[in-house]
């Protein structure tokens, strides 16, 4: 190696460890990237709670009948909405001071929307929903509202007309016989209907009537429908809670129809048809404005155009040619183009009280307190 290459490498040598004499006199270290601050944590989302629901039946869930519908609707909305809601409900609930205390009860739980089931339940509802405005009520049948109470009902005569036009078909002897059970417009309302329907197909047909002051008495169900046939009707219809006038029919070898539920099990050598409410539409809809905040009060009144009516299990032995005008009034009812409160229609006396074309509207419908032609007996005061 020349002198100059040598030289050349001592320069460097010496460069590098001035260098590095300096760097470790200045006190510098070999920086590192600093770790990546750690991810903000998200804060879970707060659980909602499910909306609770309550209801109140005035008869047992077993009736067969009118509470076993409510029930079913009660059934379909935990099938519908799932987890979001909770239900419970009280049974045999009289309609008396104790309505109060159940409902009153009820809300105290926790229970944001609660339906009383009956037409009974109106005044005690109305005394409690001030005091809970939180609490959406709802009242089955009835005609008074609050701001936080508002009332729903089934178009329960228009089953009561489509029953009509088979029971007026099949009767032999153009005697036919009603159970029911309280003298309010609802009741009357399904009477008249019911014969209006069997006129329509036979004009001859007379309608008697037997009140039971009750809604579920199976013991006087079966003493009044005993006593329409003793006196000769052979086809029974009702507006009672329970399957006994069906079963008296079977027994007694006469013929009888389901009424709210399809009561065909009870008596199917009897069973003509049965004129059924389904609940679950009105119950969901009901449902679903108060999760979503657009409940508010008012009245609804659903009947076949909404699906909260129909006549289902017509007997095998009913003519081709009735059941396909039982299904020519249903259609027409689902479109609008039928009305069976459509006028002349004559009260029992003779005297007209709907004219020629007039169709009756829900204010008239809801105050009916007359028997039509055909009707024998009295109102009940």
């Amino acid at each position: 190696m020349t002198d100059l290459s040598k030289r050349s490498l001592m320069k460097v040598a010496a460069l590098t460890a001035l260098a590095s004499a300096a760097l470790i006199g200045c006190g510098k270290k070999e920086e590192v990237a600093p770790a990546p601050a750690p991810a903000p944590a998200v804060a879970a989302a707060p659980k909602v709670e499910p909306l609770k629901i309550a209801f109140a039946y005035v008869g047992p869930v077993g009736d067969g009948g009118w509470t076993f519908a409510h029930d079913n609707g009660r059934k379909a909305i935990e099938k519908e909405f799932g987890d979001k809601i909770v239900t419970s409900f009280v049974e045999n609930v009289p309609e008396s001071a104790d309505a109060e205390r159940v409902i009153r009860d009820l809300a105290g739980q926790g229970n944001k929307l609660i339906f009383g089931t009956t037409f009974g339940y109106m005044e005690p509802m109305l005394k409690v929903a001030p005091d809970f405005k939180d609490v959406k009520f709802e009242h089955a049948t009835g005609y008074k509202t609050a701001e936080n109470m508002r009332t729903y009902d089934s178009r329960t005569y228009e089953g009561a007309y489509m029953a009509g036009v088979i029971a007026g078909s099949m009767t032999k002897s153009n005697k036919l016989g009603i159970v029911a059970s309280i003298p309010i417009p609802e009741v009357i309302r399904n009477i008249n209907s019911f014969t209006m329907g069997a006129q329509s197909v036979n004009p001859k047909i007379k309608t008697n009537v037997v009140w039971v002051n009750g809604w579920f008495d199976p013991p006087k169900e079966t003493e009044a429908a005993t006593s329409l046939i003793n006196g000769g009707a052979d086809v029974l219809f009702q507006n009672t809670d329970s399957s006994a006038v069906l079963q008296t029919a079977d027994k007694l070898g006469k013929r009888a129809f389901g009424w709210d539920s399809d009561m065909t099990a009870y008596g199917p050598k009897a069973h003509l048809g049965s004129a059924v409410i389904n609940w679950a539409p009105y119950y969901i809809k009901a449902t679903k404005d108060a999760l979503e905040g657009t409940w508010s009060t008012g009245g609804v009144w659903w009947g076949v155009k909404e699906g909260a009516i129909d006549m289902v299990s017509v007997a095998e032995d009913v003519p081709a040619e009735v059941k396909a005008k039982v299904d020519t009034v249903r259609a027409g009812l689902k479109d609008g183009s039928f009305s069976i409160w459509k006028g002349p229609i004559m009260g029992q006396d003779g005297k007209e009280v709907l004219a020629k074309d007039v169709i009756a509207d829900d204010k008239f419908l809801g105050g009916v307190k007359f028997y039509v032609k055909g009707v024998e007996g009295k109102v009940p005061n």
